[in-house]
């Protein structure tokens, strides 16, 4: 299968010819990317099997298909060429078969089995509704799959004589949540296994309404087996409607498939506890956040041990992102933001001494063990998309997949510098500052300052697909991306300083990366625009009204405009109880007041003079499209140049191909017609 349209490769072919220049990074060529992930170790180690996404700008969807290579890279072959998407595949029977979830006839998702090559395809399940994932007992007898069960009453249920009425009577919170209405939720479900068929499956949380794993993340991480195949471990937060919109407690607990006992194994933890990890000789470790409603709190590793719970990251005050064991378990190897990339680490249990051992200006994507030392891992920059690694630690990795090679050789020079930013609190805020090819320092260049969202998200070396910091360095313009104040990778005291406090620290950041920036001889003071989604859009919003004519221009995407409405609007009330520091109507709560009245953009309006160009997804629960059209309203009522991209089918992101394409076109017609001369 080729990944790109024999058009763009026509156009690549020609702009990559004998004396010709670098291809242009365009919005389609961006968009035929293949899209590397979920690399899987075979169980002798010689293989590596791993998925490719494709776009099809045509048709406007994307389709996964299967790869398998040598564990040195060599004799890479697509072992599926099917209409739609396999997606958690897995080896098993010693490596001779791949598990896998796939469409049946009727188009419900089942889980499949096939011979190593890609033959010998056979559906081995038949449930009602889709899986969304599954996981292999470790003898492969038994597998813990995930589907939905209704939540809740339907208007159906309650008027059986009005059928085709789409009203939908709501008495609880947590009624939508991020891109869905809350109609159906996930349930793990335990089932025997021969190879060839699922057989008496039943679901762990028969007659509840708790999910799990939990939605919007969460998936088979969540979920795990004891080594001896009788217990499983899963994720659940065990509360509903408001209780559930007021709470991160989630709880690990442990489930006895013949007697159905459960355990709650994290009783007491009062945060997420979140994706075990369980050894071969049955130790227990996971991920586990302190405080309940703090969603960004630091991941630290506990361990279960003979009874015992160890905080095995009490000396490291980075938070964790992905965990797993070595083969001879004295080390639980990690994943973590760390001064702005996202390097693997292993931990070593007896002493909890923590050392890097890839890194790099790289972020890594999972980790497998290919034998003893050799490990099997994604990376990605700013510079390059996804693919599949191998490396030892303290080694250079080794590149093994090249599906996204035929574009990325064929672009220009790019180049991603770390500076050193002086804050106004006296203190050196990492910023990464792409350079757009041919870069001569000599000529003067439009800037963005890029706003990260989150608010807790880091500005590692990430690679996006909408918001892409190369194809805008592609484009002729140099990115700034700060990690301001409320990003991980910095110690937990810099990324809680933006809780209860988004119009201070982390707002005078970005305007000393943007007064930084402009002090370089190749930055033209006078075109320098601020982009950015989410909090970053919300950011936007608030330098709108607060910038003194630094930027020329604007960029907002799902952006919040009024916090007053947001905190009664929006679904995860965690979420706005501790970044707002409570509620509008607590006029006794000073740091909530504080938030309404010095963070609201809204109450800045009065100051906006610049060209602003906002975009949001109709389908989006977390920020309401509506906050986006209060937006433009204003600017429009001020007499602002303004434009509003709305997309009625998209939610908190951009994922079909042609709306995509769509975005970066507006993204890039708005931004050259305010900052180019």
């Amino acid at each position: 299968m080729n990944f790109v349209k024999p058009l763009l490769m026509a156009s690549l072919m020609a702009a990559t010819s004998l004396g010709a220049s670098a291809a242009k990074f365009t919005p389609e060529l961006l968009n035929s990317l293949g899209r590397v992930s979920d690399a899987q170790v075979s169980p002798d180690a010689s293989k590596v099997l791993y998925g490719v996404s494709t776009p099809n700008i045509e048709n406007n969807n994307s389709n996964r298909e299967l790869w398998v290579m040598d564990i040195d890279g060599k004799n890479a072959v697509q072992i599926t060429h099917t209409a739609k998407s396999e997606t958690n595949a897995v080896w098993m029977d010693g490596g001779k078969k791949i598990a896998f979830a796939y469409p049946n006839a009727d188009g419900v998702n089942q889980m499949w089995v096939m011979d190593a090559d890609g033959s010998n395809r056979k559906c081995v399940s038949n449930l009602e509704k889709d899986i969304e994932g599954f996981v292999l007992s470790p003898d492969e007898k038994k597998v813990i799959i995930i589907s939905t069960v209704k939540y809740g009453e339907t208007t159906q249920d309650r008027y059986p004589d009005l059928p085709k009425s789409d009203g939908r009577i709501i008495d609880d919170l947590m009624y939508r949540h991020w891109n869905e209405w809350t109609a159906e939720i996930p349930h793990p479900f335990v089932a025997d296994f021969n190879g060839d068929e699922v057989s008496n499956v039943k679901d762990v949380l028969e007659g509840t309404q708790f999910e799990s794993p939990m939605r919007p993340w969460g998936g088979v991480e969540q979920l795990a087996w004891l080594p001896d195949g009788k217990s499983i471990l899963y994720v659940c937060r065990k509360k509903t409607g408001k209780d559930y919109a007021v709470s991160t407690n989630s709880d690990i607990y442990q489930y006895d498939i013949a007697t159905g006992a459960t355990k709650n194994l994290t009783e007491g933890m009062m945060g997420y506890d979140n994706n075990p990890i369980v050894s071969k000789s049955g130790k227990i470790a996971w991920l586990s956040m302190e405080h309940d409603g703090y969603e960004a709190d630091k991941n630290r590793i506990f361990l279960l041990d003979n009874g015992k719970k160890t905080d095995l990251t009490a000396n490291w005050d980075y938070s964790v992102d992905f965990i797993t064991w070595s083969p001879d378990e004295k080390y639980i190897y990690f994943i973590c933001a760390y001064q702005g990339t996202m390097p693997i680490f292993r931990l070593n249990v007896a002493t909890q001494k923590v050392e890097q051992v890839a890194g790099g200006q790289y972020d890594y994507d999972g980790l497998q063990f290919a034998g003893k030392d050799l490990m099997i891992t994604c990376r990605h920059s700013f510079l390059e998309p996804n693919e599949v690694y191998s490396f030892k630690a303290g080694k250079e990795p080794v590149r093994l997949s090249h599906i996204t090679a035929p574009i990325m050789d064929s672009l220009g020079d790019v180049k991603c510098q770390k500076v050193m930013v002086p804050t106004t609190d006296g203190k050196m805020m990492t910023t990464w500052v792409l350079l757009p090819p041919n870069f001569d320092p000599n000529k003067k260049y439009p800037s963005l300052l890029f706003c990260e969202g989150g608010p807790q998200s880091p500005v590692s070396q990430f690679w996006s697909y909408r918001w892409n910091l190369r194809i805008m360095a592609e484009n002729g313009y140099v990115v700034i991306a700060p990690n301001r104040r409320g990003l991980p990778g910095f110690g937990t005291e810099w990324n809680a300083q933006i809780s209860g406090d988004y119009a201070g620290q982390c707002m005078n950041d970005y305007l000393s990366a943007a007064d930084y920036m402009k002090q370089q001889p190749y930055i033209d003071g006078d075109c320098m625009g601020a982009v950015g989604a989410s909090f970053g859009g919300y950011s936007v919003y608030w330098l709108a009204g607060n910038h003194n004519k630094r930027f020329a221009c604007f960029l907002s995407h799902a952006g919040i405009f009024d916090l007053r409405a947001q905190y009664c609007e929006t679904e995860e009330m965690w979420f706005v109880n501790w970044d707002l520091g409570g509620a509008p109507w607590e006029k006794d709560n000073e740091v909530a007041m504080r938030s309404y009245r010095d963070a609201d953009p809204k109450n800045f309006v009065q100051n906006w003079d610049t060209p602003i160009l906002v975009v949001t997804g109709e389908n989006d629960f977390r920020i309401s499209y509506s906050q986006t059209m209060q937006a433009f309203n204003a600017a429009k009522m001020r007499g602002i140049p303004a434009r509003m991209v709305l997309f009625p089918s998209e939610c908190h992101w951009v994922t079909k191909p042609q709306n995509s394409i769509l975005w970066q076109r507006e993204y890039f017609r708005w931004l050259d017609q305010w900052l180019k001369k």
